[in-house]
Formats: C-alpha cells, sequence, structure tokens
C-alpha cells in the first residue's frame, strides 16, 4: 500500500520538554509520540523515523545542527516518514524498547537514538548519530541522507518484506523478555557464591593505574562500585564466603577508582559535581554534561566510601556533590532537583556557536590574566595547566579544545609544597584563592550551559536518599550542613507530594515543567522515590516519610507486580498501547535496576512494619532473575545485598525513648555503613503514631522508657550503650 501525501508541521513547541522545544525551529517537521501520531502513521501508512535524545547530550546537538536544520534532509524526512522526536527522559520506556532493538541488532547504542519504525511499532533498522554528507564525517562514509534514501526506497519497493521482517523482530524481543525472568525450580536456588563470582568479574576488569574498569571511554558505574565497597560491612558470613583478601581488594579497587575520579577532569575542579563520564581512560577528558542521576548516586558512593576510609578527598567530595545538589541552578524553587546541565555553550555572550566544555576549560593565557603570578605557578602545576593546552588532539574530534585545559588534580598538596619551596599551608591557600579567582571569572564572564529543568521523579528519589543519609552523618561533625543537604532533601520530596502526587489514586507523575507532565510514573519512579523516602525516614524519624513510602509500594504492586509469572516488576503498567514488550529491569547500568531497588525497599519495609508479605515479594523478586543472576552475577550488582537478606534474613534495630544507649546506638547507626540495616524509633521526639498502628509490634510499646533492641536471625538482644560499638561487627 503506497504512502499517502500529508502535510507536516512541526509541533515540537507543543511539549514541555526543553529537549523537544529546543527542535521547534527545524525545518524538519517534528511530531510528538502521541496515539494521534501513532494513528497518522497507520492511516498515511508511512515508517516512523523515531529520534530519541536529552537535553545534556552532546551528539544529539551535533545531528540537530549538521542534519534536523538542514533542509535537504527535512525534505526526505516530511515527505517520506513521520518524524517523531522523543525526549528519553520523559519516555525512558520508549528509549528502552528501541535501544534494546539497537543493540541486539548491531551490538551497540547510545544517543542519538535513531530508528525506523513500522506502522505497528515494529523497528526494522536503527543507529546512533549518522553524519550529514557535507559533513567531514559523512564524506568517508554512509550519510544520513543515504540511509534515508535507501529506507524510504525499501519501505516504497518491498514493504510486505519490511513488515515482515519488523514482525519476526518484534516476536524475537517478546521472546527475549519472556526468557529472561524464568526462574529456576527452587525460591532459594541462588547461593551467597554469586557474590564472590561478581567480585570477580571487576577483578579482572579493574584498571591498576587509573581505576575503573576496562580501557575508555570510561564511566562511573556507581552502582557496582557501591556494591564491592560494601561487601566488607555485611556480616562475617559474607566475608567468608568471599575471603578476607578478596573484601580487602575490592574496598581498594573502589577507593583508588574514587580517588582519580575526584582528581580528574570528569569533576568540575572550582565549581561541583561530575560530568557524565571520561572520553580518556585517565578521567582528565570528560564529555561535559552533568546529570543528576549521576551525581545522585555518586553522593551515596562518596558518603559510604568516607565512612569506611575517612579520608579527608571523600568527605571534601561529600560536601561539594551535596551542595550541587541543594543549590542554584540544580534545585529549582519549587524543591525538585532539575535533571541536568548541558555539555555545550558559548565562549562569551557575544558568541554564536556552543563548543563542548566551553563553560569548563581553561587557556594558560586566561590563567595569567586573572591570577597573580604566584598563583599560576601553584595552580598550573597544580591543576596540570600548559600553555599549548592539555587536551590529547586525538580526543578533541570537533577542534573544539585546541590550546585549552581540563583541570586535573596531579599533586597532593604536601608534594607539590616540597617541590616549590613553600608549606602546605601556603600552598593549600595560593589553591583556594586561585580557585575562587577563577569560579568568580567563569560566573560572570562565561554564558552558563543550559539547563534541563524537568523534575523527574525517579532521579530525585536518588538524590533524596543521598542527601538524607549525608545530613545524618555528618550531623555531628557539619551541624549546618547537614540541616542544608536534610532540608534539600524534604524540599524535594514536599515538591513531589505536592505537584506530581495524586492522594486520592495513590499514583504518580513522572515529570514536572510547568506544570506536570502527562507520561504517568513508571516502576523506577516508584522505586527510587520509596528507598530515598526510607532514608528520609530513617534521618528524621518522622513517619509520615514511611507512610508516603508504603502507600507508594503498594501502588507499586498494584501497577507492575508480575503475579502470574515468575514474580519480579514489569517497568511499565499493564495494556500500555504503544509498549511492544513488558520487560522487567534487574541489570544495573548507568541507573540502579527497578527490581534491585525494589527487592531492597521491598526488604526494609518488610523490616520497618513487620510485614512478611513484604519480604516474600523481596525474595520472588530476587528469584525472578535467577537464571540471568547465575550466568551474569557482575551485572547484576545492585541485587547483592537483597541476595544476603534473602539467606540470611534483615537486621533490625529499635530504638526507644531517650537516654545514654538511645543516643549512642542512633550516632552509630548513622555514621556506619550498614547493609540490611533498619533503624525505627518511637519515643524520644520521633513521630511515630502512624508506625505504632501499622507495626502490630508496637502497639503496646512504652515509649518513655529506654529500650535498644536489635533483632536479627530470629532472636532480638537488649543492648547497653557499653554494647552499641560492637553492634555492627558480626
Amino acid at each position: 500500500m503506497a504512502s499517502r501525501h500529508v502535510s507536516l508541521t512541526n509541533r515540537c513547541s507543543d511539549s514541555k520538554s526543553p529537549y523537544v522545544r529546543s527542535h521547534m525551529d527545524n525545518p524538519t517537521a517534528w511530531q510528538l509520540w502521541s496515539p494521534e501520531t501513532l494513528e497518522l502513521a497507520r492511516s498515511t501508512n508511512r515508517l516512523l523515523f523515531v529520534s530519541i535524545g536529552y537535553s545534556a547530550c552532546h551528539w544529539c546537538h551535533v545531528m540537530a545542527h549538521e542534519s534536523f536544520m538542514s533542509d535537504e534532509i527535512a525534505q526526505l524526512l516530511n515527505e517520506n516518514f513521520i518524524p517523531v522526536k522523543i525526549d528519553r527522559e520523559e519516555r525512558p520506556d520508549i528509549d528502552r524498547q528501541y535501544m534494546d532493538f539497537l543493540q541486539a541488532t548491531t551490538g551497540g547504542g547510545g544517543w542519538p537514538l535513531n530508528v525506523f519504525v513500522t506502522p505497528d511499532l515494529h523497528p526494522i533498522f536503527g543507529g546512533t548519530y549518522w553524519p550529514n554528507a557535507k559533513s567531514e564525517r559523512g564524506k568517508h562514509g554512509t550519510s544520513f541522507e543515504d540511509i534515508l534514501q535507501k529506507v524510504a526506497g525499501l519501505w516504497k519497493d518491498q514493504e510486505e518484506r519490511v513488515r515482515e521482517n519488523g514482525k519476526q523482530v518484534a516476536t524475537q524481543m517478546q521472546e527475549f523478555a519472556q526468557e529472561g525472568t524464568l526462574n529456576s525450580d527452587g525460591e532459594d536456588g541462588l547461593e551467597l557464591d554469586v557474590i564472590e563470582e561478581a567480585y570477580e568479574h571487576y577483578k579482572k576488569r579493574f584498571d591498576s593505574v587509573y581505576g575503573g574498569f576496562g580501557a575508555s571511554p570510561k564511566f562511573p558505574t556507581p552502582v557496582h562500585l557501591r556494591a564491592l565497597l560494601r561487601l566488607g560491612a555485611h556480616n562475617e558470613v559474607v566475608r567468608e564466603i568471599v575471603g578476607d583478601e578478596e573484601v580487602e581488594h575490592a574496598r581498594n579497587m573502589v577507593v583508588k577508582t574514587l580517588e582519580c575520579m575526584a582528581k580528574g577532569g570528569i569533576k568540575d575542579q572550582i565549581g561541583h559535581g561530575f560530568a557524565r563520564y571520561s572520553v580518556t581512560r585517565d578521567w582528565s577528558l570528560p564529555h561535559f554534561e552533568k546529570m543528576l542521576y549521576d551525581n545522585a548516586q555518586l553522593l551515596h558512593l562518596y558518603l559510604d566510601a568516607w565512612l569506611i576510609t575517612r579520608k579527608e578527598l571523600f568527605l571534601e567530595t561529600v560536601h561539594d556533590i551535596a551542595t550541587y545538589l541543594t543549590t542554584e541552578p540544580m534545585q529549582s524553587s519549587l524543591g525538585g532537583i532539575n535533571a541536568s546541565e548541558d555539555a555545550d555553550s558559548l565562549d562569551t555572550a557575544l558568541d554564536h556557536h556552543k563548543r563542548e566544555g566551553a563553560f569548563y576549560v581553561f587557556s594558560m593565557d586566561e590563567f595569567k590574566k586573572m591570577l597573580t603570578e604566584e598563583e599560576v605557578k601553584v595552580c598550573a602545576k597544580y591543576w596540570n595547566v600548559q600553555a599549548d593546552g592539555n587536551v590529547d588532539r586525538r580526543f578533541d574530534h570537533q577542534g573544539e579544545l585546541v590550546g585549552k585545559n581540563t583541570l586535573c588534580v596531579m599533586y597532593d598538596t604536601p608534594d607539590l609544597a616540597k617541590e616549590l619551596g613553600m608549606s602546605d599551608e601556603d600552598v593549600k591557600g595560593v589553591i583556594a584563592s586561585g580557585r575562587r579567582k577563577l569560579l568568580e571569572y567563569r560566573d560572570k564572564e562565561r554564558p552558563r550551559p543550559a539547563l534541563d529543568d524537568k523534575i523527574v521523579v525517579a532521579w530525585n528519589g536518588l538524590a533524596i536518599g543521598g542527601l538524607a543519609r549525608s545530613s545524618a552523618a555528618l550531623s555531628s561533625i557539619s551541624p549546618e550542613q547537614s540541616q542544608s543537604y536534610l532540608q534539600g532533601a524534604e524540599r524535594a520530596v514536599q515538591c513531589i507530594k505536592e505537584h506530581l502526587f495524586d492522594s486520592s489514586a495513590g499514583t504518580l507523575k513522572r515529570v514536572y515543567r510547568e506544570g506536570p507532565g502527562e507520561t504517568p510514573g513508571f516502576a523506577d519512579d516508584y522505586a527510587f522515590l520509596i528507598s530515598g523516602l526510607l532514608d528520609v525516614y530513617e534521618t528524621t524519624f518522622d513517619d509520615s516519610y514511611l507512610e508516603f513510602a508504603d502507600t507508594l509500594q503498594k501502588t507499586q504492586i498494584k501497577l507492575f507486580w508480575d503475579d502470574e509469572g515468575a514474580g519480579a516488576f514489569y517497568s511499565t503498567p499493564a495494556n500500555q498501547p504503544d509498549i511492544l514488550v513488558r520487560t522487567k529491569d534487574g541489570m544495573d547500568n548507568a541507573e540502579p535496576s527497578t527490581n534491585g531497588v525494589s527487592a531492597n525497599n521491598l526488604f526494609r519495609l518488610g523490616s520497618l512494619l513487620n510485614d512478611e508479605g513484604y519480604e516474600k515479594m523481596a525474595k520472588r523478586t530476587i528469584s525472578a532473575f535467577e537464571v540471568e543472576l547465575g550466568q551474569h552475577p557482575g551485572l547484576f550488582t545492585g541485587m547483592m545485598s537483597s541476595i544476603v537478606a534473602s539467606k540470611l534474613g534483615m537486621r533490625g534495630l529499635m530504638v526507644v525513648g531517650d537516654g545514654e544507649a538511645a543516643k549512642a546506638a542512633l550516632k552509630k547507626v548513622r555514621e556506619t555503613v550498614r547493609p540490611n540495616v533498619t533503624v525505627l524509633r518511637v519515643g524520644g521526639g520521633a513521630k511515630s503514631e502512624w508506625l505504632r498502628s501499622r507495626n502490630d509490634l508496637l502497639k503496646d510499646l512504652d515509649g518513655k522508657r529506654e529500650m535498644v533492641q536489635l533483632c536479627e536471625g530470629g532472636a532480638c538482644r537488649l543492648l547497653e550503650t557499653k554494647d552499641v560499638e560492637e553492634m555492627f561487627t558480626t
């Protein structure tokens, strides 16, 4: 059936997404992903050209400038396809299903994600960045124009064959998704040995010189690092299985990685926060976009690292990230935390062409212009600033960083002081002075990268948890900053509750920007927010946060739980018309897996609320991934703590009333990394009325009488002050 003519107009201005709106002036007649657009594809019998990206994606901007602003390419798209622009952060479900297709068919993936899709939504061909024929890259290979013409010709001449191929692909995707969560016969098939196997997976891939895993590009992978770091924080059963030397080596791998990252160009050395990933093996040259989900997870990770090692660098990094998340531009006036900052920006307000990293890099001439002679001498050595720039041209494909320097810490200050014949104190003072001047110059003279001011529930949940835990851990040594971080977390919770939560239905919307978005919350929105709420509860002992978490947990179960099959949570609700495959997210990637976080939430809630139903669901969630987990344990590190909980149970600390033992227990638990330990508080000023009605064990408890009780392995024991120091050591 031939395609029908239709006159399309660009509809990007109808979207609330900054990323989609940035394409509103394209001659490409972008449509939004909607029932109307999908019906248009069916009624005109056209292929959909689905282009998915996000605001902070550098190559998304390159392709937009090169191709989607091109009249020639726009004509090809508008006359032969229904072009659709999607913000992956608003619709991770659509992104995931077509990314799965791309990775299965090409072995690679990334953004922009461009996929040709039949009117039945079956993918037939896809890729990432495709160059314009007129660009330097397009002159030496297949161009975007070539691809558009080839696919349009195939649809015109061989539509039936193309449809059949697409249908077969969709069937294979559905079969693969079903195979992915087929557990073996027994509920307890997984053994704790998989934790050692996961460790071995990363031991083989560890970069002993620069930290991290593999070569370049190098990603932080906070989920995997955190699981490795926490191996030694589990009880002696786990340590015996993994081995003391292995636990120590796992810790050292993480410490090395975090030190290299904190000193590298991937970290904003004069401002705050981390970039998405490093182009180079040594963390020196990042792709400069800053994502909320990265920084939120790194906050948890660096906090764990500080609590375990007490290294000053890690404490400084905790403060750095927490400050980034609780100040402008990241924390909005509504209280929610914004999604990301772009990689590209203008050199000055008078420029018209954005360059990657322009906000963050410096030339030696700029150093000499802004700093004193002594500051140049010290700071240039400290951050490796070279007269000709320090960026390897092999990694600067567009020549945007010629003569520029990324700032990377090359010295510990005592070593630099010795080399320069100065005192350590003087060197630190000069670096601090230089940093202030550079930051003032940058903020005053350089336009800041564009902000994607969407408030995404899932990512806010990650940040809420990190800020709450940081507040609790630092309350003794940094009370003012601790309070600021807690306020940031609570403001974010209140923003979501007020603007994105329907209290009558118990449901969430995923995104807020200029009002709540239309997209309902996905399973990860519920999982990550529940986790954050549990952390806020264990910081404040205000049970309204626990009540909110319990409400959301019930909704997540209602909308996403697989009660007919193997168990665990689907990523999307049932009967969603624009989804080919309902998948269950088990592997950890840039974000933690939904089911890994959900299993942990269920164990925690089961312990706090004395709810066996939640605990059984947690075990079923882990069991659902038993086959995959047994084959590739290193890809499921987010589930490791829950595997331990499923075998050895949770440990529950109950602190009642006031007194020395209560005070000591709370301080200990807040300043310790404690996998699979929950803390509930009754009396002592804690808000616990709802909790006492929800947990039958607490109904008749005398909240005024001091008691510290630790329950594990089916038995509870009372702790005195002298017992508190040892309560997490076995």
